[in-house]
């Protein structure tokens, strides 16, 4: 086998995450972030650069690179060029102890910053400009004040790191270097565990943006998971808050993460951002795929939650533009969670009001005490859908399928259902129930639905894009609903490429794989 010697590979392109919440990221996603600034930062001798989560020190030393070039002219001398950057210009906070090491050790090469083999003259202190500091969380009825991590599972002592990352467990994050910043740069955490049920977690990298625009620098570009677009748990203000922010100049966006992340599935995919502290205006964001890249001028906050792909965005204004039945969505329709006040966990009894529960349990029976009928959806005819229809899918570059005849359930008066489910409608009739049923089954509506989700979950809020048509007395299908709305053939190519197809007859449903 002929070995190619002069290859020489970047370690940081190497190197295994630490979990899949704490992502080392690419050197060349890295320049891409970087080419977003304004070159002539890294031309001027008085630009300062934070990156408050370090992991491989990968942002700070494809920042010295591009430093170490663009002030050749002002500082000719190559070591009081680099010890001019190092001290003055770059600085670094460390999520752990290792962290700390391997970041020193990528920038300065060498793991005190002020050891034998440092390329750095100037430093006093091992750790240089990259600081850690353990501490830890401040508890609160079980929970940290600061990120929300639960006591239980992270009260772990000294042996262990704490993972109380020292930007955002301070309400004075202007103290921890006492200095004004160009730019803050960087891949924070993405999530805790929360304590919840089963693998729960709380996103905590909104906390780190939040955190960095409390320091005003005049750029501010982080990478981080995209499902802040819908929103979620803990992320609704935060929502709100970026979809209104005019200073948002630069938005990509990566469906699948592992186009940017090898390896690494990060639910709803990827995004970074360039926020400008002295910029208003639209938003130029751009959709990466692995074949292609598309850039459009966008208003972020059109709608309540973020459309990802222009494509799709002037499909949905199409729709709601016919401003059926006065305007209702199906958000208005679909139930909440607990649609009878029964837990998932909720157990089986021998009798009492038949109930669905999950799938593989299916129609058994719960105690009528502990049933509530607030909309009075149970003497009615229903249509369930499961809560999470999607369960194993998170690469939103690929077909989606959502409801088919295997994942619901009609539901016949009399019969409730556990959180398992969602009451997509509550009618009179069952020939009723089978017209809507028609009518979520199509492409087009599962399309609408999809612009609305990020998760596998799906809930009454993700129903939103989807009309309200209000007459379900007949069989509704796609050609239907394209004549109806003027859906182009190539509107339809897209929304045909990004729904799985589902055959419908005689309400037998057989799931295609797209």
């Amino acid at each position: 086998m002929l070995t190619d010697h002069s290859y020489n590979p970047d370690v940081l392109s190497c190197i295994a995450n630490l979990s899949s919440d704490e992502v080392f990221t690419p050197p060349e996603l890295v320049n891409q972030m970087l080419d977003l600034l304004p070159q002539e930062l890294f031309r001027d001798k008085s630009s300062t650069f934070l990156d408050p989560a370090c992991k491989s020190g990968v942002f700070l030393r494809e920042i010295a690179k591009r430093l170490d070039i663009g002030l050749e002219a002002q500082i000719p001398d190559r070591q009081k060029r680099i010890d001019h950057i190092f001290t003055k210009q770059l600085f670094g906070l460390a999520i752990t102890r290792l962290t700390s090491l391997l970041s020193r050790r990528s920038l300065y090469c060498s793991k005190a910053a002020n050891g034998k083999y440092s390329v750095c003259s100037q430093f006093k202190s091992e750790s240089g400009n990259i600081h850690y500091t353990r501490i830890e969380h401040t508890w609160q009825n079980g929970r940290c004040l600061f990120c929300g991590a639960n006591e239980q599972g992270y009260d772990r002592g000294e042996e262990r790191e704490s993972h109380a990352y020292s930007f955002i467990h301070t309400e004075n994050p202007e103290d921890l270097f006492k200095m004004k910043f160009d730019v803050i740069i960087g891949n924070p955490p993405y999530q805790m565990s929360d304590g919840g049920h089963g693998r729960s977690a709380s996103p905590i990298y909104n906390r780190f943006v939040d955190q960095a625009m409390k320091l005003s620098p005049k750029f501010l570009c982080m990478i981080i998971p995209a499902r802040w677009y819908i929103g979620g748990k803990g992320l609704d203000e935060f929502r709100n808050k970026m979809l209104s922010d005019t200073r948002i100049r630069a938005l990509s966006d990566f469906e699948n993460s592992s186009d940017v992340f090898p390896g690494v599935d990060v639910a709803g995919g990827i995004c970074y951002f360039l926020w400008d502290r002295d910029y208003a205006g639209q938003c130029e964001m751009t959709n990466h795929t692995k074949d292609s890249s598309v850039t459009t001028k966008r208003v972020l906050n059109e709608y309540p939650v973020l459309i990802r792909q222009s494509r799709a965005l002037s499909i949905v204004k199409k729709v709601l533009s016919h401003n059926e039945n006065n305007g209702a969505m199906l958000s208005e329709r679909v139930s909440s969670r607990k649609p009878f006040g029964l837990p998932t966990n909720y157990p089986p009894k021998k009798k009492g009001i038949p109930c669905w529960f999950i799938q593989r349990i299916g129609l058994q029976f719960a105690h009528e005490d502990d049933v509530k009928d607030e909309k009075s959806l149970l003497d009615k005819w229903k249509l369930l859908l499961p809560h999470v229809p999607i369960a194993g899918q998170t690469d939103f570059s690929k077909p989606v399928g959502f409801y088919y005849d295997g994942n619901t359930r009609i539901a016949k008066p009399g019969e409730c259902c556990t959180e398992s489910w969602i009451v997509a409608c509550a009618l009179d009739t069952k020939k009723e129930v089978d017209s809507y049923k028609s009518y979520l089954f199509t492409k087009i509506v599962r399309f609408l639905l999809l612009q609305a989700v990020i998760s596998q979950h799906v809930t009454r809020q993700n129903f939103m894009f989807v009309p309200d048509i209000g007459l379900y007395n007949v069989t509704y299908t796609d050609d239907i609903l394209r004549e109806r709305w003027g859906i182009t053939d190539e509107e339809w190519e897209f929304i045909d490429s990004k729904i799985k197809s589902v055959e419908y007859q005689d309400n037998i449903l057989d799931l295609i794989d797209a």
